[in-house]
């Protein structure tokens, strides 16, 4: 019969149990307010195992239905009017019998009171609390619609765990988002004071030594930090179900994802417009430079046009002093009493003629003119024949001396080689038979003029190029002509005292040995060049003698020698380049 009676109140407190959760989840009161009553307490009480006092709930005990929130006077006086009515002795003096306190449902009052009566193993049972409800609402469309309702109460009830008070509020669906971000800063930040030493399995006291009761703690502890763990996850579910159930967090993120949208189309604007900007500003820079830059060069094309007609008037000038001077001499024959004699001052007067600039050629003129007799013209003829090969003897002089005066020590200790007269033309020659754009030019050129040179120096392309570079600054002697001629041109149009004389045949001339100074004396252009090639076609070498009076009459301003002389000069060239090459492809071997 007691077993039965025993089994009838387990299922009455589950269902109580059950109904309990199921009111407070729908925000109605406590069921043990409607139907606890003091004789359900005293009928639990009563089938209580004293042994068994951890897995009995003390407020029940006590009629308490308050539980968490009870105060210690409320407690103390729920106590005193059980141990009234219940004490051991009072109750076997009204019947007779003796009472075993261990085995009496009196000590599950002392034991309860006990636990609900010390504020630090209170907490302990209140941390365990069976009655309270650590289930949390999952992730569903309801819970997302009827978010207030559903989670508020949730967060009200797992508050009481905080150790901040106060604990913020859920608030409204229409909340400022400060308020929503500072009530989940706080509830991921939660600090709960929960702890679950009541549910040791191990009791520490009944150890036997030291060693044993700190083995129990140690079991202890550890069970507590595992519980804990698992109360700290659940509290952080119970958030983040809460974040992404939030149509707030929604709204926010849907309004902050807007913003930046419209941040970054107003910054790809800004960015748009700003290229756009660049792109006119860009436009209109180079629509001036392209505008500076036409400009500048008609101009430049009209000065070069400008120098071109200046050169060709000086030219023509040149050429017409030369004819001049030649009808002269001519006269006179060249003032020679022989033939040799005769071969010989026309060598002089051919170089000196070609030396001479335009101003040089006038006074040069001039002053013959002005003398009376033959006599005094030939001594004048000799003087300046005398003074220009002493000119030259300097000028080589000069250049020799130069080469040699840096055979010193240089300034990182290395010292250079001497270059002699010769090599200096072996160099020039060198140069121009190996252009810009040939393998290992400067390698090659030094191999040349090694194997060509008579002194016995082995060059390497280093020495080359610090000669070249040195020929290039100091000989100007040809920019320095090219000025002359220019300015006595001008004096020549503005004094307008040119005499016309009348053009004769020139006579037959003898080509003298170029000096260092003649090498550059009179180029061919490119558009000579090409009217020699075209006529070299024109005319094969099968007509004989003929053929070189007919390629001269095709290239303006240019003698049958002249183009002799060009012709044998390509012919050479091609041929250093050959053994250039062989020499290149023995070297590389």
């Amino acid at each position: 019969m007691s077993r039965i009676k025993e089994m009838s109140l387990v299922k009455i407190e589950a269902y109580d149990e059950w109904l309990s959760k199921l009111l407070k989840r729908l925000g109605l009161i406590d069921i043990n307010c409607l139907f606890a009553s003091q004789d359900t307490s005293e009928q639990y009480l009563i089938g209580l195992d004293p042994k068994d006092w951890k897995n009995q709930d003390h407020y029940k005990i006590f009629n308490i239905t308050k539980r968490f929130f009870a105060t210690n006077d409320e407690i103390k006086k729920h106590y005193r009017k059980l141990v009234l009515k219940h004490h051991p002795d009072k109750r076997s003096s009204a019947t007779g019998i003796a009472i075993d306190l261990d085995l009496d449902y009196y000590s599950c009052i002392t034991r309860g009171y006990e636990i609900l009566g010390d504020p630090v193993k209170r907490r302990s049972y209140d941390s365990i609390d069976p009655t309270f409800d650590d289930e949390i609402p999952s992730v569903n469309a309801y819970n997302k619609s009827h978010f207030i309702q559903v989670f508020r109460p949730v967060f009200k009830l797992n508050s009481r765990w905080s150790n901040k008070q106060p604990v913020p509020d859920l608030g409204t669906i229409d909340s400022d988002m400060s308020n929503v971000n500072n009530f989940y800063n706080f509830w991921y930040d939660f600090d709960s004071w929960r702890e679950y030493s009541y549910l040791d399995e191990e009791e520490k006291e009944k150890g036997e030594n030291r060693e044993e009761r700190r083995w129990m703690e140690k079991q202890n502890k550890a069970a507590r930090a595992q519980r804990k763990k698992e109360e700290m996850q659940r509290l952080r579910q119970l958030v983040d179900n809460a974040y992404q159930c939030d149509p707030r967090i929604s709204k926010y993120k849907e309004e902050e994802k807007q913003r930046k949208l419209n941040q970054k189309l107003a910054k790809q604007e800004i960015i748009r417009q700003k290229q756009l900007e660049e792109e006119r500003v860009k436009k209109e820079k180079e629509d001036k430079e392209r505008l500076e830059k036409l400009e500048k060069e008609n101009q430049l094309k009209a000065k070069r046009e400008e120098e071109k007609k200046q050169k060709e008037a000086i030219k023509k000038q040149i050429r017409k002093e030369r004819k001049l001077l030649e009808a002269m001499f001519d006269k006179f024959d060249y003032f020679a009493e022989n033939d040799e004699k005769r071969v010989f001052y026309l060598q002089e007067f051919d170089k000196m003629v070609k030396i001479f600039n335009l101003e040089e050629l006038q006074t040069f003129r001039q002053e013959f003119e002005r003398l009376d007799c033959e006599e005094s013209k030939r001594n004048f003829f000799y003087k300046q024949i005398e003074s220009l090969n002493s000119k030259l003897d300097s000028e080589r002089n000069v250049l020799i001396s130069g080469q040699n005066s840096t055979n010193g020590q240089s300034a990182t200790g290395s010292s250079k080689k001497n270059w002699s007269y010769d090599d200096i033309q072996l160099l020039i020659k060198a140069i121009k038979l190996f252009p810009a754009g040939t393998s290992d030019r400067y390698a090659v050129i030094a191999k040349w003029v090694t194997d060509k040179s008579t002194s016995g120096v082995t060059r390497n392309h280093r020495d080359v190029i610090s000669k070249a570079k040195e020929l290039q600054n100091t000989d100007k002697s040809q920019t320095l002509r090219e000025e002359t001629n220019k300015n006595a041109y001008k004096k020549l149009e503005e004094s307008q005292q040119t005499k016309k004389c009348e053009e004769s045949a020139p006579s037959q001339r003898f080509d003298a040995p170029r000096t260092f100074v003649e090498l550059n004396a009179n180029p061919w252009n490119n558009e000579e060049q090409q009217l020699l090639e075209q006529a070299m076609k024109t005319y094969p070498s099968s007509l004989g003698t003929e053929r070189w009076d007919l390629i001269s009459k095709c290239i303006p301003n240019r003698s049958r020698t002249d183009c002799i002389e060009r012709y044998k000069y390509l012919v050479k060239l091609v041929k250093s380049k050959n053994e250039a090459k062989a020499v290149i492809h023995k070297t590389k071997k």
